[in-house]
């Protein structure tokens, strides 16, 4: 299983951002990652500069999103929707769209519910708990 650092989850993105800005060619998983970060055109200048970007931290003290955090999170739903795994988060994820409007904002919705199993499964020292992230998620609809 590959875990990458911080600093290379961050190169990463700002790596995609640079080929996408000069039309280089991507791979499928920088595709995705790229019409998420275009989605999201408050984090372009940050992805822009990728030094800067490895340098920032991003504390629950000032208040400010990990926009690593949530593009990758973005990245997670989308593949967790592909394979539809956990079974039944595809249907979940488009009735939700169609009830916001938008993929983008049913993501979010999204992210809410995988934040927290996330959250709870660290605090409690287990594993995510697939059925507790789709009970989640079925409250959303």
């Amino acid at each position: 299983m590959f875990n990458p650092t911080r600093e290379e989850v961050r190169r990463f993105f700002c790596d995609t951002w640079k080929k996408k800005t000069v039309d280089q060619i991507l791979t499928p998983l920088e595709m995705i990652a790229s019409d998420w970060m275009v989605e999201h055109p408050e984090y372009h200048t940050l992805l822009a500069d990728p030094e800067g970007a490895v340098a920032q931290d991003y504390t629950p003290e000032r208040g400010e999103t990990n926009p690593f955090l949530h593009l990758s999170m973005h990245l997670s739903i989308s593949e967790q929707i592909s394979i539809d795994q956990p079974p039944g988060i595809k249907s979940i994820a488009k009735a939700l769209a169609q009830k916001l409007g938008s993929e983008h904002e049913a993501q979010h919705a999204m992210m809410e519910c995988l934040g927290q199993v996330m959250w709870e499964a660290q605090r409690e020292g287990q594993a995510l708990s697939p059925e507790k992230y789709l009970e989640a998620l079925k409250r959303l609809n």
